[in-house]
């Protein structure tokens, strides 16, 4: 199966820099607006036979312009969401970046006893979102390729440790609204990355400010 997991399109706490990871969250900018709307076009080569979303307002509407495009319907999947921010939700001092980021990368270099500060651990989001990936796979077919919009960190590390990555593999990779990983394979048996695009799917002129997105910049960036 090809998983396109896409993370959800520019909201104004990714513009403040404020984690904002608990429900229902935010909603899209106009940049988010046309970052989403230019995913259909970005995606004509791919197959897509079903469009998940995580029951945050912000992935559902960045799915909306590729499921209306495909004549198909947002599905919301529990244990998509983004990693919990803890006691540092809706925070955008360097304290809780780093406190946050912090913990992110612990579980990269496979420490997942590690917790977020009044969040889960490594352990808990991995049993999450490996869950509801393993439910949206025994949807579908071998040959499917669904596409999964969710969240900055929780593609990211869900990715990583799913394709058994070296935390070192991917240093410096960030991953834009909009942004796009591929991976490969089925629950069970492995996957494997097969594309990792930072930049929106719709191209880079429609890339957010970087130096503000806590939960899409390259962890090793912001702990420097």
């Amino acid at each position: 199966m090809r998983l396109l997991l896409i993370r959800h399109g520019q909201t104004p706490h990714n513009v403040t820099g404020a984690l904002d990871t608990a429900y229902p969250g935010a909603g899209l900018t106009e940049l988010g607006q046309r970052q989403a709307a230019a995913v259909p076009a970005a995606l004509a080569d791919e197959d897509v036979s079903a469009v998940y979303a995580s029951p945050l307002v912000r992935t559902q509407l960045t799915g909306v312009p590729l499921a209306q495009e495909r004549s198909l319907e947002v599905r919301v999947r529990e244990g998509l969401e983004e990693i919990a921010a803890g006691d540092f939700e809706m925070r955008a001092d360097q304290v809780a970046v780093e406190g946050y980021l912090g913990g992110l990368a612990a579980w990269l270099h496979r420490d997942l006893d590690h917790a977020v500060p009044g969040g889960t651990t490594g352990h808990d989001f991995m049993a999450r979102f490996d869950g509801a990936v393993r439910s949206i796979a025994g949807a579908h077919g071998r040959d499917d390729t669904v596409a999964l919009f969710s969240h900055g960190a929780a593609i990211r590390v869900f990715a990583t440790l799913a394709a058994e990555l070296d935390a070192d593999d991917i240093e410096g990779r960030w991953i834009n609204n909009t942004g796009l990983v591929l991976l490969d394979g089925r629950p069970g048996e492995g996957w494997d990355l097969v594309r990792w695009t930072g930049d929106p799917l719709g191209g880079a002129h429609l890339a957010s400010v970087r130096a503000h997105d806590v939960t899409g910049e390259a962890i090793d960036e912001e702990l420097d």
